[in-house]
């Protein structure tokens, strides 16, 4: 490929420079034969495990596309005082790795609830609808009822599974509520946020033991005060229906251990071996990013995970826990690189716990993003340089530029023709500090997604299953195959013949899978949105 001419003597310079800071174990060849040679012995060695899955472990890193694992990667490892990129993440260890394409039926790029849909019930969808088919229309209340679809909590919990949910955002928010609800809307986190000729029904259900993130404001009556803002009336209850669905959620409890919480004193009291269910509400919306967070008041994304685990792998039958990073996408959102990648460390952290209390011989491990957001690796760094950093060359308008940048965004600072020097800023506003906003192409209020496909990673009973590039509605088939949940349950009965169609069609207000002639309502709710009436 053909450089520019100007660029060509800058480049030279660079690789003068940059070569000096290479490790003298990598100018050898060997160094990087013998690592090529390790790696190829250890894929020769692998056994595919066919087991079936008694356990599910799935993490989902919203808006973690394919350039944020490799920052997060690198900021990783410089945050242990290496040059990062060569850091292994522990989502890198995974064997399996295939591609997934996020499109929506309505929409080139999706959102995350449309996204969610896919993954979780196996079936795409149109933009901002959760738990219903593309036949559901965005926003239309009467197109919900008998187009919902069931997502693979409730196929496990079917089968005799615990099942779980843990968040960073509110746990009314698209990806978890995609597991629970079905909604024309996933806007509509309360009562209060239904179109005004709509009546709608929620109804409270006892069948999912943990549920770990935000959103108490959307559990309580208009104007209550929260516990731990009660000055701050954007934190009030927002339910406009009388409703505390908190209450309500403990008093569905007799004769089980239950525990309500929202802060890290009463959480860390609950004793997983004795408790039954876990309801756990740190935030009265979206928990605070993982640079903000008090680690006095709100345990990590990996505290929350173990303890979910902890409470789950009680039942013999196993279970299913869905752990997203919800944040990385909200940073993203926002344009602040550092906070998103620090969301995705954060996140691999909650992985690499959830495979140390977990075995691989039983346990379903997979790992993948919903979708994308334009955000771009550039330049070309020295190695070893702060991935928040600047690039060492310049652009044409003889200005600095940073490593990570978006096409589009709050970050568009351009004024009177011309960028903003970057160059000997203060700590607030360097390149590094949290609250930085990158330089983005074209300006948006908030930064899009991003349309390309993204990455999925999977380990333990039939990880071979995730590999090549699939629609992300198989992901949930993949799952449903590997622990003999749901329709298709011929990998544990050792059945050749195809299985029978599954339909997730809603029977009376309620989404029910048939198989074999059988109806089950759905159950596997916390909180499921029914349609208006």
């Amino acid at each position: 490929m053909a450089l520019n001419g100007a660029l060509v003597p800058a480049l030279v310079l660079l690789v003068a420079f940059g070569s000096s800071g290479a490790k003298v174990e990598e100018e050898n060849p060997e160094f990087w034969r013998s690592r090529a040679q390790r790696t190829l012995q250890s894929a020769l060695d692998r056994k595919l495990n066919t087991n079936v899955a008694k356990n599910i472990l799935f993490f989902l890193g919203d808006g973690m596309g394919i350039t944020t694992i490799t920052a997060a990667r690198i900021l990783k490892g410089q945050l242990e005082n290496k040059t990062g990129e060569e850091t292994v993440m522990t989502m890198d260890t995974f064997p399996n790795v295939g591609l997934a394409k996020t499109y929506s039926v309505d929409f080139q790029i999706a959102d995350s609830a449309a996204t969610a849909t896919a993954y979780l019930c196996g079936v795409k969808t149109n933009l901002n609808t959760i738990g219903v088919s593309a036949a559901a229309r965005n926003g239309v209340c009467k197109t919900q009822k008998g187009n919902e679809v069931t997502s693979i909590l409730k196929w496990a919990k079917d089968a005799g599974k615990s099942v779980g949910i843990v968040t960073t955002t509110r746990v009314q928010h698209a990806t978890p509520a995609t597991s629970y609800a079905h909604s024309a809307s996933r806007k509509w986190y309360s009562d209060a946020d239904m179109p005004a000729a709509a009546q709608s029904r929620l109804v409270v259900c006892v069948c999912v033991q943990v549920i770990i993130g935000g959103g108490r404001k959307y559990m309580t009556p208009w104007g209550v005060k929260d516990p731990e803002y009660p000055k701050d009336y954007a934190s009030r209850g927002k339910r406009r229906d009388g409703r505390n669905l908190i209450d309500e959620w403990q008093s569905l409890k007799t004769g089980k251990v239950a525990h309500y919480v929202w802060n890290r004193t009463d959480f860390n009291a609950v004793d997983p071996e004795t408790t039954d269910y876990l309801m756990a509400l740190f935030e009265p919306g979206d928990l605070r990013f993982e640079a903000e967070r008090d680690p006095n008041m709100d345990p990590s994304i990996a505290e929350t995970t173990e303890k979910a685990i902890r409470i789950l792998q009680k039942n013999p039958k196993g279970f299913f826990l869905l752990v997203e990073g919800g944040r990385i996408d909200q940073a993203h959102h926002a344009g602040r690189a550092s906070m998103a990648l620090h969301e995705t460390v954060a996140f691999d952290h909650a992985i690499a716990k959830g495979l140390e209390l977990t075995a691989e011989h039983d346990t379903l491990t997979v790992v993948m993003a919903d979708h994308s957001h334009p955000v771009t690796f550039n330049g070309y760094p020295f190695r070893g340089q702060s991935i928040l950093g600047k690039s060492p060359l310049w652009a044409t308008d003889v200005l600095p530029y940073t490593t990570l940048m978006y096409g589009n965004g709050p970050g568009h600072k351009i004024t009177n023709g011309t960028r903003p020097d970057i160059r000997n800023k203060d700590n607030k506003e360097s390149s590094k500090a949290k609250d930085y906003v990158q330089l983005a192409a074209v300006p948006t209020k908030s930064a899009t997604h991003s349309g390309e496909d993204v990455a999925v990673l999977a380990r333990g009973p039939m990880a071979h299953l995730f590999q090549g590039v699939n629609e992300q509605s198989y992901v949930a088939h993949a799952m449903a195959y590997a622990a003999c949940v749901g329709a298709d349950v011929r990998h544990c009965r050792g059945l050749p013949e195809d299985p029978a169609v599954q339909s997730t069609v809603a029977v009376g207000g309620g989404a029910a899978a048939v198989g074999g002639g059988a109806l089950a309502v759905l159950l596997g709710a916390l909180l499921a949105l029914e349609a208006p009436v």
